[in-house]
């Protein structure tokens, strides 16, 4: 069997480094909002009202009982048609909204890891020392200041390890997105792949591409955890 690695290096990088743009742009908008999902959810969870404390128990147990990859279809195919049809309620007209699939991308991403941090946040609130919010109580501190000042930002501190692991698991996760058609690196080379025949060639240094993008990203989350051992333990 005859490899073509030069030939098809040649021609693939400069499509994934295109497909790099897309999974960057994915990964930092998804980071954001999921950190600010998953807030809101521990948030809630912790210091919120008993019904709405079980809505975010119910809607996490969701989603993290099912897959990223057909909550992102779901989002792309379902949301839309549900949308219009309930629209078509009240107006009369039955017209689907324009989702783009980077959009419908992120929104899926967000949610999904945004319901596994919030989980994570919540623990990490709760593993708080109580004494420290019985000493803010006895300062003149409300709880809703004692959480806001003194414990969520520990919690926070705490947890800056686990939210590296999310991020490097999510510049990976990006790769599903192929299934509703956003331009992303495997996407790319799956288009390439197919019309050139390098399949060898062309899957392996998509994954070689992947390892590389990743590997920096690992050394930074073992830094951080390097990091808070040495503030815990000062």
């Amino acid at each position: 069997m005859k490899f073509y690695w030069a030939d098809c290096f040649t021609h693939l990088a400069p499509i994934l480094v295109k497909g790099l743009g897309v999974v960057l742009e994915i990964t930092i908008i998804s980071f954001i909002l999921f950190m600010l999902i998953a807030s809101l959810l521990a948030i809630g969870q912790v210091a919120g009202p008993k019904p709405l404390r079980k809505i975010i128990g119910v809607f996490s147990e969701i989603i993290r009982g099912t897959p990223a990859l057909v909550q992102v279809v779901y989002i792309y195919y379902v949301i839309p048609i549900l949308y219009a049809y309930i629209r078509s309620l009240f107006t009369g007209k039955f017209a689907y909204p324009n989702m783009s699939p980077i959009a419908a991308g992120i929104a899926g991403l967000s949610i999904c890891y945004g319901a596994y941090v919030g989980e994570v946040i919540r623990s990490a609130i709760v593993n708080i020392d109580f004494g420290q919010t019985e000493a803010g109580l006895a300062l003149g501190f409300t709880k809703t200041q004692v959480l806001f000042k003194i414990v969520f930002p520990q919690a926070m501190k705490n947890s800056v390890p686990v939210f590296g692991n999310y991020l490097l698991m999510l510049v990976k996760d990006t790769s599903i997105l192929q299934a509703i058609s956003v331009p992303e690196l495997l996407l790319k080379t799956r288009e390439y792949a197919s019309k050139s025949f390098y399949t060898i060639e062309s899957y392996t240094l998509v994954a070689l591409f992947y390892l590389l993008l990743s590997l920096p990203l690992s050394r930074l989350v073992k830094y951080l955890e390097r990091k808070t051992k040495i503030a815990r333990t000062n």
